[in-house]
């Protein structure tokens, strides 16, 4: 019978057991783990720099010789651990192909933190036998430290997990309290295919600190304290189901001679920054080079060393009442035709079929907007069949977005741009190069229909933008 796995691994991290799942592991004959064959700076074990022929710079080279070497020279089953700061290239193989067996081993992470700070103490890694003396040691808790272990183990988790879902496949999930379980062990063996069941556990390796932490660490309450802070559930999370969005490159507009890169955000100014772009080298707008792909964009940057590239953010109420006047509320807004229709007919916005007309006042402006504002909560939330428009998606995966391909190095404020933009162009060469500030068209200005009610319905759209760019309650210029 062909066997299901070309190869296993076994996702830990420090002191979570990795070491005793291992050798557990090899008690199978038709299984063997080789350790942290992709460790940055050993090769499977300690004082190991060599596999298979293969040295530390040849591995470095090309990890991947290594581990189709691993697949090819293995009796049994071929396996290795693998921590979330070894080799990513290798993840980036192994981590999507169905062949190869995941187990995903876990451990309370204040626990793997406390024996880690230990060991490094003591230099005590490994306990084979209570006759050679256990080293014991008290640890003080740094609360950064520990956060800064946490956020890591969370961020590769859910890389793991993400990576697993988006192949369909499913990992076999192993705590560290049930490597001395024998069914356990004995039921991860039969997932990776093994034919017999072993009668005992590997006894040669101990558990180092047995004790309890407060034992272990002297500042104990001062740990408590910290950790009973954490919001462990993530309760405070903004749950986010807008779509991620794509770099957005052929709307970038880059200067063919200054190594200047405007990466707009729709929505936000635009039309008044090309003008200014192109007037620093005396051109037209149209001879700015734009809707550029990803390889044309390559070759600018590395055409323009030293460039320089900004985005502009608008506040989220100016940015949403710009875009509710320019595409939303026109009788024909190019490009919207048939978002506005659906608005209208399907989420009953309160606006005229025709566009203006005599008699919509002031407070039909303000019912209309709100409107806006309530169809937006619930498009950015996927509860709506129109899609998240890039001019009223966040800016905050906008510029997520961006991030695929290149990230803008200023992101300037829209009320700060006449300041800003004649700076940054200095720096490029361009003296005096002033930018005069343009007022968005709007029947009204924001100022007679501003109050509490719009800006909290804004703030429940935009959470994510006020939150990530500062963004306090607008302030009537």
């Amino acid at each position: 019978m062909p066997r299901r796995f070309d190869a296993f691994v076994i996702f830990a991290e420090m002191r979570t057991g990795s070491n005793y799942l291992e050798a557990t592991v090899n008690e199978f004959t038709d299984l063997d783990c080789l350790g942290e064959v992709f460790n940055p700076t050993f090769m499977g074990h300690q004082k190991t720099f060599e596999m298979y022929g293969i040295d530390m710079a040849a591995r470095e080279k090309n990890p991947l010789r290594l581990y189709d070497a691993l697949l090819q020279n293995t009796d049994g089953l071929p396996g290795f651990r693998f921590f979330h700061d070894h080799d990513a290239r290798v993840l980036d193989r192994v981590l999507p192909d169905p062949r190869v067996a995941k187990i995903i081993l876990t451990r309370n992470p204040l626990e793997s933190y406390v024996s880690r700070k230990i060991a490094a103490a003591t230099g005590q890694w490994r306990l084979t036998d209570m006759k050679h003396q256990r080293k014991a040691g008290k640890i003080r808790f740094v609360p950064a430290e520990f956060e800064e272990m946490l956020d890591q183990l969370q961020q590769f988790q859910l890389r793991l997990q993400n990576g697993l879902q988006r192949s369909g496949q499913t990992a076999f999930y192993i705590a560290y309290d049930d490597i001395n379980d024998l069914d356990v062990i004995n039921g991860m063996a039969r997932f990776l295919g093994a034919k017999e069941d072993i009668a005992a556990a590997n006894s040669k390796l101990k558990r180092q600190n047995p004790s309890d932490l407060r034992q272990k660490v002297e500042n104990y309450d001062e740990m408590a304290a910290t950790v009973s802070a954490l919001d462990r559930f993530d309760l405070t999370r903004t749950p986010n189901f807008e779509p991620r969005r794509h770099p957005g490159v052929p709307g970038f507009y880059a200067l063919p001679e200054t190594g200047l890169l405007f990466m707009p955000v729709k929505g936000s100014v635009v039309e008044p920054v090309i003008r200014w772009m192109a007037g620093l080298e005396g051109i037209a707008p149209d001879d700015l080079k734009t809707r550029m792909n990803q390889k044309e964009l390559r070759q600018w940057l590395r055409k323009h060393v030293g460039h320089r590239s900004f985005t502009i953010l608008r506040h989220p109420v100016v940015r949403a009442y710009d875009v509710f006047n320019r595409h939303i509320l026109p009788s024909d807004p190019p490009g919207y035709t048939d978002a506005r229709r659906v608005l209208r007919k399907m989420y009953g916005l309160p606006i005229p079929a025709k566009g203006l007309v005599d008699g919509y006042g002031v407070e039909d402006h303000k019912a209309a907007f709100l409107a806006f504002l309530a169809f937006l909560k619930g498009n950015l939330q996927g509860q709506t069949s129109l899609k998240v428009d890039p001019a009223w998606a966040t800016q905050t995966a906008i510029l997520q977005g961006m991030a695929g391909v290149t990230l803008p190095d200023q992101l300037i404020r829209e009320e700060d741009m006449a300041d800003a933009l004649p700076v940054l162009a200095a720096g490029l060469g361009h003296e005096g190069a002033g930018f005069d500030a343009v007022d968005a068209e709007a029947p009204f200005p924001l100022t007679a229909i501003h109050d509490d009610a719009v800006e909290d319905a804004a703030m429940q759209v935009y959470r994510r933008d006020y939150l990530n760019f500062g963004y306090g309650r607008w302030a009537m210029p």
